[in-house]
């Protein structure tokens, strides 16, 4: 049988080659590679029973737990389109981005019966909903019990037609904007986001998919943890590069981030790897180990990488020196293009990351042209493995990705600036970026000087109207739990750290800072709360 680089190819291959090894575990749950993809084919003769087949959109709506990867990998099977669903949604959002995706099928948990229940027949496109959680009576005929379900699909899937150009929707997070499906073809995002197979084993990408049956056997014995939920891209990915190595994948099984859980997780399981999205996530960890000195010994912790937001340098260096073997690791990515770059370079001075330049990256102007010269400025670009684009919006596709001299480039957001050495200083996203008095500042640079004040426990750094300036720089700050906030030293943390046009010119104190369920910030909330209350003293230039 000749293998493509389907997503459910891949994962079949790993299968092939390592059983019997534990694949996923999530509190009680835990499955071997050929549990889970038993369970998936299952799954997939079962949808397919039901009407659901090649390019139906099929929604995921659960919290972590072994039925998202089998709901996820059913779908690859048959050719279906997994969409991951924001669990935070309430019925009105719902609705909206089910009818904007033409949702064929949704798999939710039972959490979610009072939103699901409420949109469901308001979706016209809608023909399964499969529940996973306890069986509860007076259901609707269109929602049915995932396990019974399940249990009518054989353990053979045959007759799957599969495909290179299969898709794999990434809905975004919606902290910025309405959530858009971002259509990724199953081989460019193997390639263009999950490290084309060589990730773990130090090499290029293979060239062919039977290359992991040799692979996979001999490569390292790693174990990984998502801090973050499978919901959220950053963590997906990491968790398919991870079983796509051979590799165990642990992920929170409660509801909320505890750091204490999650550290309690590392010993359990004696993680070698674990990722983070920013310092949301990073800093309460940091904190806790700070709190209990020896009570995590986290010797077989090797790698701590983030991806998705800041990880600050000076609470890097807080958690080398609770963990001093540690090997950081910072990724940047995005929805729409995929893997930037990584590793342990943070610029001095500006900008929070730099990437050393490849054939396919570059920095495009606004008027669409490839800069070269150190100095320039404008918008990381990449090219080569990348999405169709978003699904059912032609005009956003058009502005996202573009052709410049022969080549189709995906506009990332970021800002960046070519340095005298000729790498990329990524500044910040473009899109959250503050035009104060014709001067620009970045957010991400602000929030991370604001954290270097101790009783800063979150921040969120926006843009306000302001008469004089255009716009001006306030930030959202939540305050850690039993200190008190003085404006005048925070402001001088800031004024040592920031250029004066870049300090927040008000201070704004929240109960808690606002974040998508994997840490992400949430700027429209921010600016709504800024606008609808008072101030701290302002800050002057």
């Amino acid at each position: 049988m000749t293998r493509t680089f389907n997503l459910a190819d891949i994962f079949e291959l790993v299968v092939q080659a390592v059983p019997d090894r534990i694949a996923f575990g999530c509190g009680r749950q835990k499955l071997s590679f050929k549990q889970l993809d038993e369970r998936a084919n299952q799954l997939g003769n079962a949808l397919r029973a039901r009407g659901i087949g090649r390019g139906d959109n099929v929604g995921i709506q659960l919290y972590n737990c072994a039925e998202y990867l089998e709901a996820f990998f059913a779908c690859s099977k048959i050719g279906a389109v997994p969409v991951n669903v924001n669990y935070r949604y309430v019925a009105d959002e719902l609705q909206g981005l089910f009818n904007s995706l033409d949702l064929r099928g949704l798999v939710y948990g039972a959490d979610f019966d009072a939103s699901v229940l409420e949109v469901i027949a308001l979706v016209p496109t809608l023909r399964l909903a499969l529940r996973v959680g306890e069986e509860r009576h007076g259901l609707p005929s269109s929602v049915q019990s995932y396990e019974r379900v399940l249990a009518e699909g054989g353990r053979e899937l045959t007759d799957a037609e599969r495909s290179d150009d299969d898709i794999f929707m990434l809905c975004t997070g919606g902290t910025t904007g309405l959530p858009k499906g971002v259509m990724w073809p199953h081989k460019s995002l193997f390639m263009g986001a999950l490290g084309g197979g060589g990730y773990y084993f130090r090499r290029p990408p293979i060239e062919r998919p039977e290359e992991l049956l040799q692979l996979v056997p001999n490569g390292p014995a790693l174990a990984y943890l998502a801090a973050a939920p499978l919901m959220h891209g950053a963590a997906m990915w990491a968790t398919l590069i991870s079983l796509f190595s051979g590799h165990p994948v642990y992920v929170n099984d409660r509801k909320n981030f505890d750091p204490v859980h999650m550290l309690d997780l590392i010993e359990h399981h004696q993680i070698n790897v674990m990722a983070v999205v920013g310092d949301a996530m990073a800093l309460p960890i940091i904190q806790t180990l700070e709190n209990n000195p020896g009570r995590w010994p986290l010797k077989s912790l090797m790698i701590f990488g983030n991806g998705g937001a800041v990880f600050s340098r000076h609470l890097q260096e807080r958690l080398l020196v609770q963990v001093p073997h540690l090997v950081l690791n910072n990724g940047m990515a995005s929805s729409e293009s995929g893997v930037l770059g990584g590793g342990e370079k943070t610029p001095e001075g500006e900008g929070f990351m730099r990437i050393a330049p490849r054939p396919d990256l570059s920095v495009i102007s606004e008027d669409l042209r490839i800069l070269t010269q150190p100095g320039e400025e404008g918008i990381l670009s990449r090219r080569g493995h990348m999405p169709l684009g978003y699904y059912g919006d032609p005009r956003k596709t058009a502005e996202t990705f573009v052709m410049v001299e022969g080549s189709r480039w995906v506009l990332t957001g970021d800002r960046a600036r070519i340095d005298a050495t000729g790498e990329y200083v990524v500044l910040g996203r473009g899109s959250q970026c503050i035009n104060t008095g014709g001067e620009k500042v970045y957010p991400e640079e602000v929030e991370e000087t604001a954290r270097r004040y101790p009783p800063v426990q979150d921040v969120v750094v926006v843009g306000l109207p302001d008469e004089r300036w255009g716009s001006k720089v306030v930030a959202v700050v939540q305050v850690q739990q039993g200190q008190e906030f003085d404006l005048q030293e925070f402001e001088k943390i800031c004024r040592s750290n920031l250029s004066g046009y870049k300090l927040p010119r008000a201070v704004f104190l929240a109960t808690e800072v606002k974040r998508s369920p994997a840490g992400k910030a949430d700027y429209r909330w921010a600016k709504a709360y800024a606008a609808e209350h008072e101030p701290l003293s302002a800050i002057e230039a």
